[in-house]
């Protein structure tokens, strides 16, 4: 007689063992209770004891894996013995009587397959058969039948399987970020364990890794032990139970167990995203006919695209290329692609320390991950789960799948970083510094991994973090100065009457009565709120924060601080090109190239004309330099344009192509803007991100020769100052000067205009440049075009 009070208390194991051999023995008294029938004159002799039968165990005791409270899954599998109904009652009813609950059936052979190969559910679930008792030789045969049939229809199949779990995800939500976490249906929760091992039978992806095996066994012994505490079926990890539950695992408290449960469930669903993209790639029909190579797209330095994912180039060394790593994490997140696991594994093996502080390379391709916004999410989590991101930054183990108790929340305090940077890559055109905005919201809760006010322990740490990354002092005041604040805005305006004199004068001196520090945190409030709920950020609080920061504007005197111009200086001209029709030396193009830190700076000396910076950009992006800064300056005739710029492929400039294309250009031989649209067509990364641009102008600040300054923030991409300056010029305007910033993944650009006849620009005139600058954007001016 089995003891079913007992059976809670004992281990996976024993239970499973007690409840086989139970049943064992009333498979048994079934057959031996049921009298077969008289056998037909002529005809064999009926068979007697358990051959053509056997009981075989699916689900969770088909796996051994029977919790505590669990169903018995049972099929009592038959090859045409007449008497197996009777047989059937007998060993069912004893089951019921113990008071277990039972899911049971009666199938042959074919009728097992059959209905396998039509129902997902079943199909997944006769994967686990396991003979308990009777014939093996028959059990056997049903294993060989139903896994043969689920290799058969896995074509059929696997996608309702998918949808099936892609529905549970979104009723249920993500095992990592719930508080009361489903461990069984939740996405990552035990379910994907057992998908992964069915779409590893259909031999579409490799067997469950080890570490995959024990996320799963940890959320097994956290199962038996909340239906242990509760006395019943439940798999709901509810917050009551969750103490004594971390108790009973020997983990420290609540907050111990739910972080563990995270980390399992975030393991688990990596490892299913990426073998649902494995296995959608599969089921993919080949075209007939010949076989294509896939093509492999150049994407940075080392790294190309191929196919839907992001892999190492040929010849690349990430052993010898510390800048490598991010170069591959940017370039990815920027074609909205992810990395391939396996040069995932590549960079974990051989990748090299990056030098602190981090050159200015790695810290760049670092800004153009973060401003890649959601696209940057995936590809972060790729890093993460490979542990390639506590190695950029030891500090974020400290907040991997911590979890946040207040019910606004709905990530744990790492996801929730990245949904904030995700979100500040949609307001870089607000502020002055996207750079530091993207920086600070990846840390703004860094503090929470240490005891303590997480807004004042975190000041520390990011300003360390900000140091490692190589950011200038300056920079890195400022970055912590974000983190140790970033909540005083929306305390403040929710908390304090923001009419109050008082108040706008605390804010003011809180900030350092800095302008650009107050729209910085505004954004970063702005990116906050929202990467936490809609709860936290609501209409009515972003009116208010945006008020409050609209007085300590106007008590600070308007708009923020206006940034530094570059520091670029003009080179010795290393090669020249004369312009046809231009005699002596006003009619030769120069360049000179010097190294510097971060790339190269170009000087490119040639004739002062019209849309002289636009041909000049045209060429450099034409041979696949990006521009970082630049500046014009323009003497007797003679114009000197300075560049900072970066290869997009490691490929240095060469000044001889570089004063040819110009002279090309300014003689009408080479087509830039054909040019230029089919190398953006060959090479495009960016991943669709649709904020407009962002179009000002500035007439009160302007001297000298210009009449007004117009500045265009967008994102960045290729030959865009090439195109804004044409714009420019195309609607009657010059360039007198501009002043050029690439931060991140945005361009923040600012041009000093003025007509010809020294007229000022009137608003017709204006409104005829913002919409050619929009368009230059691959943007329209319209009703939500900030200009």
């Amino acid at each position: 007689m089995l003891d079913t009070e007992a059976l809670p208390g004992l281990t996976r194991a024993e239970r499973v063992r007690a409840i086989d051999g139970w049943l064992s023995g009333l498979l048994d008294d079934a057959v031996a209770g049921t009298p077969p029938p008289r056998p037909r004159r002529g005809g064999p002799p009926p068979r007697t004891g358990t051959e053509g039968i056997a009981l075989v165990a699916v689900g969770s005791l088909g796996r051994r894996e029977l919790p505590p409270h669990g169903d018995l899954d049972l099929v009592l599998v038959h090859d045409g013995r007449p008497e197996i109904a009777a047989v059937a009652d007998a060993l069912w009813y004893p089951v019921w009587d113990a008071g277990l609950r039972l899911d049971h059936s009666v199938r042959s052979v074919a009728d097992a397959v059959a209905v396998a190969g039509a129902d997902v559910k079943a199909g997944l679930g006769l994967l686990d058969a396991r003979l308990v008792a009777g014939d093996a030789e028959l059990a056997s045969r049903l294993r060989t039948a139903t896994l043969g049939s689920w290799r058969q229809t896995a074509a059929k199949l696997l996608p309702a399987l998918r949808d099936l779990r892609r529905e549970r995800a979104r009723q249920l939500g993500e095992l990592a970020f719930l508080l009361e976490p489903d461990l069984k249906e939740a996405y990552g929760g035990l379910r994907e364990a057992q998908v992964l091992r069915a779409v590893a039978a259909a031999q579409l992806a490799d067997e469950p890794s080890e570490e995959v095996e024990q996320a799963y066994a940890f959320l097994l012994d956290v199962r038996d032990e909340l239906r242990r505490r509760t006395g019943r079926s439940g798999d709901v990890l509810v917050r009551q139970e969750q103490r004594p539950v971390a108790e009973a695992l020997g983990l420290a408290d609540e907050d111990a167990l739910l972080r563990e449960v995270s980390l399992a469930g975030r393991r688990l669903a990596f490892v299913a995203d990426e073998t649902w993209r494995r296995v959608e790639a599969a089921l993919v029909r080949r075209p007939r006919g010949r076989y294509r190579r896939v093509r492999r797209e150049p994407l940075a330095e080392g790294v190309v695209r191929q196919g839907d994912e992001v892999v190492l180039a040929q010849g690349a060394k990430p052993a010898a290329d510390p800048g490598l790593l991010l170069r591959a994490a940017a370039a990815a997140a920027r074609a909205d692609l992810l990395l391939s696991p396996y040069t995932l594994k590549v960079l974990a093996v051989h990748g090299q320390p990056v030098p602190e502080p981090w050159p200015a390379e790695v810290r760049w391709s670092f800004l153009r991950l973060l401003a890649s916004g959601r696209s940057a999410v995936g590809v972060l989590e790729q890093l993460d789960q490979e542990g390639l991101l506590t190695r950029l930054l030891p500090e974020w183990d400290r907040v991997r799948s911590l979890p946040q108790r207040h019910p606004w929340h709905r990530f744990t305090v790492d996801r929730h970083l990245v949904e904030a940077a995700a979100a500040a890559a949609e307001l870089t055109r607000d502020v002055d510094r996207p750079d530091l905005l993207l920086v600070s919201a990846l840390l703004h809760d860094i503090g929470k991994g240490w005891p303590g006010d997480h807004s004042e322990v975190g000041e520390p740490i990011a300003a360390t973090i900000a140091t490692r990354m190589g950011f200038a002092p300056a920079d890195v005041a400022t970055i912590a100065t974000l983190v140790r604040h970033h909540l005083l805005l929306p305390a403040t305006a929710t908390r304090r009457d923001i009419d109050d004199p008082a108040t706008i004068e605390r804010v003011a001196e809180t900030i350092g009565s800095d302008a650009a520090v107050l729209h910085l945190l505004h954004a970063l409030a702005q990116a906050d709120g929202a990467a936490t709920s809609a709860s936290a950020w609501s209409p009515w609080k972003a009116h208010l924060v945006a008020a409050l920061v609209a007085r300590v504007a106007g008590r600070l005197g308007g708009l923020p601080a206006g940034e530094a111009e570059p520091v670029l200086h003009p080179v010795t001209p290393q090669v020249t090109s004369p312009v046809p029709g231009i005699p002596g030396a006003a009619g030769l193009v120069t360049v000179g190239i010097e190294d510097v830190a971060d790339g190269q700076q170009v000087t490119i000396g040639a004739p002062d004309r019209p849309g002289l910076l636009s041909t000049c950009a045209g060429v450099l992006a034409l041979n696949q330099l990006d521009v970082r800064a630049a500046k014009i300056t323009v003497e007797d005739g003679y114009a000197t344009s300075v560049f900072a710029v970066r290869p997009r492929f490691g490929r240095a400039p060469v000044p001889e192509i570089l004063a040819d294309g110009v002279r090309a250009a300014l003689e009408g031989s080479l087509p830039l803007a054909q040019r230029l649209r089919q190398r953006e067509a060959d090479y495009r990364q960016d991943s669709g991100r649709t904020v407009p641009p962002r179009i000002s102008w500035h007439n009160g600040e302007v001297s000298g020769d210009a009449t007004g300054i117009v500045e265009v923030r967008a994102g960045d991409r290729t030959g865009l100052l090439y195109r804004l300056t044409a714009a420019i010029a195309g609607e009657g305007l010059d360039v007198t000067s501009a002043r050029i910033e690439t931060l991140g993944g945005d361009a923040v650009d600012c041009f000093y205009v003025c007509n010809p006849s020294g007229s000022p620009v009137d608003p017709d005139q204006r409104r005829r440049v913002d919409a050619a600058l929009a368009a230059a954007t691959g943007a329209a001016v319209g009703a939500d075009t900030p200009v």
